[in-house]
Order: C-alpha cells, then structure tokens, then sequence
C-alpha cells in the first residue's frame, strides 16, 4: 500500500498521534451533532410519512414538507433553553467549555458534560489509532471505524436506535478497505458481514419464539454485520463473547446498585461498539489467547 502522506509531520509517528488527536477533537465536536440531530432528523422524516399515509388514505391533498430545512448542516447550533446562537469561538472543542465553565453566556444554563466528553473520545481515539498502526491509511481507516462507533454508542444510548444512515455506510466501507486488505482479506470480510447479521438475527428469532417478544433490534445485526466486514468473521466470536460479558455485567451492576427494572431493555448497541473497538487494536491476540482460527 502507498505510504500516507508525503509529510515529514505525518510521517512521525508521535507527531502523526498529535496531529490526529487535534482533528479528532474537531470530528469529535461535529459528532455531537449527528449524536444530537440525527435521531431528531429520522423522526421528522417518519412524522412526514405518516402524515403523507395519512393523507392519502383520506384522498386529502399530500402535506407539505417543513420549509425551514434540518439537518447535519443547518441550522446553526443554539442553546436548547434560550436559543442564542453558539458562535465560532464557543464552539472550540472542549476548550470553550472549560472557558464557559460548562454554563451558556447568555442565559447560564448547564452545559451537559458529555459534550466535551465527546470530543475528547473523538481526540483521543484518533491518536491511539495513529499511535498503534502508524502514520497510515489503515491508521486513518480506523479512525473513521472508531468515530462512527462513537456516534452510534450514543445514539443507541439515547433512543435505542441504530440508524441505518450510520450503520448501513459502515458496512459498505468495511468491505471497500478490505478491497485493499486494509484489515482482513476481502473473502474474509464477506463472510463477516454475512455471519455477523445472520447470526444475531437466528438469536433474535430464537429469543422471540421462545419468550414471544423481542430481544434486540434490527440495528444489532447491521452494526455486527458492519464489524465483521471491517475485522473480518474471526473477529466475530471475540466481540460477542466480549459484548455478552460487559452487557451482563453493565446490566447486573444496574439492577443491584441502581435498582434497574429488569424488564426495561437496554440497548447492545454500547456493548457491541466497545467490544468492536477492542477487537480492532488486541484481536489477533484476543484470538490466539483463544485459540481460534485467525
């Protein structure tokens, strides 16, 4: 594979982790965004839809679309409480709210912490990957990998969805960079997402005949699939063992020590994202000390 970039400061593998770190902490300010909107966007959309059904059952005119347009782009971000505006120089990433003391200028609402939280795990997942593959496409491969995990950890957190508009990319991307070999081998990367959605989907089905309700969502399979066309299918056994135990144990410690109604799901997306970040850096050993094939 040709080297990355023809840049002595790039080329540094300490200097290439800072310099990662920095841009990361910027995607990581945008992913606050598709954290925050993405979900608001897919609720507008299916609001749409039903009322265009709506409407067509009744034979009444179709309904018009929202003139004022939201998305990942517009409009500018605001304050949730007072609406003001968030300027360029209350947007740098987690410097600005150290300097707000976490408060908006206007109005002196709480800024949430998890904000600048966002933007570190941004930063600091960038430079871990430039600091364990080097200065290199795999490095930079990764980053996208971990960001769009990012994004969807939260989001599922959040509203216990995986949109297809993260999910489904990230698989396609999968098997593009394994075109190259990037992290597997293409025949490898195939039978990952084939293996990664059929097999949670025969647990889902499985679960449903036997407790007549649902297990998980159809998100779950799309986000192992995505895994396994980036890392391969024998990565696909350590992140479910993995995501299983951190799952059970999250899950048990809420039920003990914060009274969680067991019935009340939670979400596997989290489980699956982290499980799949651990296989993306420790997978071959994680799979010799397992002994499975790799």
């Amino acid at each position: 594979m040709p080297p990355f970039l023809d840049w002595p400061l790039l080329n540094d593998p300490v200097s290439a982790a800072i310099v990662a770190v920095v841009v990361g902490l910027c995607v990581g300010s945008f992913l606050n965004v598709v954290i925050y909107r993405l979900p608001k966007m897919m609720q507008r959309d299916w609001e749409q839809q039903c009322a265009e059904l709506r409407a067509e059952l009744r034979n009444e005119p179709l309904p018009e679309e929202s003139a004022a347009p939201y998305n990942l782009i517009v409009p500018r971000s605001a304050c949730p409480a007072c609406q003001r505006r968030i300027t360029a120089l209350e947007n740098i990433p987690v410097v600005s709210w150290l300097f707000l003391r976490g408060k908006c200028s206007q109005c002196g609402v709480r800024i949430s912490i998890r904000y600048p939280l966002i933007e570190l795990l941004g930063g600091l997942l960038a430079g871990l990957a430039f600091w364990f593959f080097g200065p290199s496409w795999q490095a930079l491969a990764a980053c996208i990998l971990l960001w769009t995990l990012l994004a969807l950890t939260f989001i599922d957190a959040d509203t216990q969805l995986l949109p297809d508009d993260l999910t489904l990319p990230l698989l396609w991307a999968g098997l593009l960079v394994n075109l190259f070999g990037v992290f597997t081998t293409l025949p490898h990367a195939v039978i990952g997402a084939m293996a990664g959605y059929l097999s949670l989907w025969l647990v889902y089905w499985a679960f449903k005949l036997l407790r007549n309700k649902e297990g998980m969502g159809y998100g779950d399979f799309k986000l192992l699939a995505a895994l396994g066309a980036w890392l391969g299918w024998p990565m696909l056994i350590p992140i479910v063992l993995l995501s299983s135990l951190v799952g059970a144990l999250v899950g048990g410690g809420l039920i003990l020590f914060r009274g969680r109604d067991h019935r009340v799901p939670m979400p596997f997306g989290p489980f699956l994202a982290v499980a799949g970040a651990v296989a993306l850096f420790f997978g071959p050993t994680i799979t010799r000390w397992l002994h499975l094939p790799y």
